[in-house]
């Protein structure tokens, strides 16, 4: 009886410390200025294939962090030069079940090839800000 109290209580440890791990992350990340962002990781199917995470600016880079990861690294990173931005739009119906109350959809593309980013108003203003806030002749021209 007391070996399945002690797994129980070490189980029960475990998953603590794994919420505390995680809990630590997000809030280190959020410090240094994040915002929520979601990126759609898979368009197979309508409406689906977004991830909840926080977005870091930092430099000419946007770097994006998954919430529900362990991982410190961020799981995308779009960088300025190559980011447009193609469209704005509203979330579908079956986007406004995965996506934050009041998100706005932008439609872009990189290097990589179409990328889908959905954010508050807000964060909106912002990231436009960043977009188009590089220095003169920072990039070179094409």
């Amino acid at each position: 009886m007391t070996t399945v109290l002690e797994a129980v209580a070490l189980l029960l440890a475990f998953i603590f410390l794994l919420l505390a791990v995680l809990f630590v992350r997000r809030l280190l990340i959020a410090r240094s200025g994040a915002v929520e962002l979601s990126v759609r990781l898979y368009r197979a199917r309508l409406g689906r294939g977004w991830a909840l995470g926080l977005a870091r600016f930092a430099g000419d880079q946007l770097r994006w962090y998954r919430l529900f990861s362990f991982s410190p690294w961020p799981r995308r990173v779009l960088t300025r030069r190559d980011l447009v931005v193609v469209g704005r739009r509203d979330p579908s119906e079956q986007e406004t079940l995965a996506l934050l109350t009041g998100s706005v959809v932008l439609e872009c593309t990189d290097r990589s090839g179409p990328v889908e980013l959905a954010m508050s108003g807000s964060a909106l203003t912002g990231f436009l800000s960043w977009l188009e806030s590089a220095a003169p002749g920072s990039f070179p021209t094409r």
